[in-house]
């Protein structure tokens, strides 16, 4: 039996790139600055869509974010690992593997929204940013591996390369 060719299809000639357009008042923080990390609101804790922002759009209020999985960004990460009492109770070294977690908590240091913290400081879930990888060189192939684990039990924020988790992630092959 011969198989059909299918033509009922599309596929995308840029693969699983991401690039989708978010107004302002459906974002975590309703005033983006482009390459910071971005969550889109949600009615359950900890299930938000989070990327990085890349444009924004001021005069229509409007945000284009890449939410594609594994696409690795540069962020600062704060090392808070737990809360209590609503203020940051400890901290850790970050290392590679590390979870990474967008933290709404308002202790976040400015321009800070990225944490180790799987909770905030209210003790809701945080959504899932991404894991911490190594940074690639500009001019070698050499990575900053060797540089981890970088802070560590007391409150720093790191700048690491962090693999996003994006739209779809777990559902790529």
């Amino acid at each position: 039996m011969t198989e059909a060719i299918r033509d009922g299809y599309q596929v995308s000639s840029e693969g699983a790139v991401r690039h989708w357009e978010i107004p302002y008042a459906r974002l975590e923080d309703a005033t983006p600055t482009p390459t910071m990390p971005a969550a889109v609101l949600s009615r359950i804790d900890g299930a938000q869509l989070t990327g990085t922002i890349l444009t924004v759009d001021a005069g229509d209020s409007m945000a284009v974010i890449d939410f594609t999985c594994s696409m690795v960004y540069l962020h600062t990460v704060r090392n808070v690992l737990t809360y209590a009492a609503e203020v940051e109770a400890t901290w850790g070294a970050i290392n590679i593997g590390d979870p990474v977690f967008y933290d709404r908590s308002p202790t976040m240091p400015a321009g800070t929204y990225l944490s180790t913290s799987p909770l905030d400081n209210l003790g809701a879930a945080n959504p899932m940013f991404g894991f911490v990888v190594p940074a690639p060189s500009n001019t070698t192939w050499d990575t900053d591996a060797a540089d981890f684990p970088l802070g560590d039990a007391t409150a720093s924020t790191q700048t690491v390369a962090v693999m996003q988790m994006g739209a779809g992630a777990g559902a790529e092959t």
